[in-house]
């Protein structure tokens, strides 16, 4: 079991693609269309390749949650990358900084961005197919 697809709401797909083609160069928009979604009217997309794919529907009103809180709701959800300086090359190209540094360790390293609509996204390469390296945690 994997996970398929994350379903994100948005304030504007346009810029939230901006952010998620830098990423994924090689994604494309699968789908799209629109709904009626309790009363208020939103488009939808499908960005990914065959197997996997982010959801984005536009129409999103207030703020996302406070990261630096207890707040309940979505931290952050993360992607292996096979190299990480490239994505990160790519998001900056596009315009986007990095939000926090990660924790890198002798088989990992990885970063935090934010995309347009503040939903922080972690970009891990890992150096060794060794889960128990890969999966070392530090205090």
């Amino acid at each position: 079991m994997h996970i398929e697809h994350i379903n994100l709401v948005v304030t504007n797909l346009e810029t939230t693609l901006t952010f998620y083609r830098a990423a994924f160069p090689y994604w494309k928009v699968r789908g799209q269309g629109e709904q009626d979604w309790y009363g208020m009217k939103r488009t939808w997309l499908h960005f990914g390749d065959e197997n996997d794919y982010l959801s984005f529907a536009d129409s999103g009103t207030g703020e996302n949650r406070d990261l630096q809180s207890n707040q309940l709701g979505l931290a952050h959800f993360g992607f292996i990358t096979n190299n990480l300086d490239a994505t990160i090359e790519r998001l900056q190209n596009a315009g986007f900084t990095i939000h926090k540094p990660g924790n890198p360790t002798e088989f990992r390293k990885n970063v935090y961005f934010l995309d347009p609509d503040g939903y922080e996204v972690e970009f891990v390469e890992y150096m060794s197919d060794d889960p128990t390296q890969r999966n070392q945690y530090t205090g």
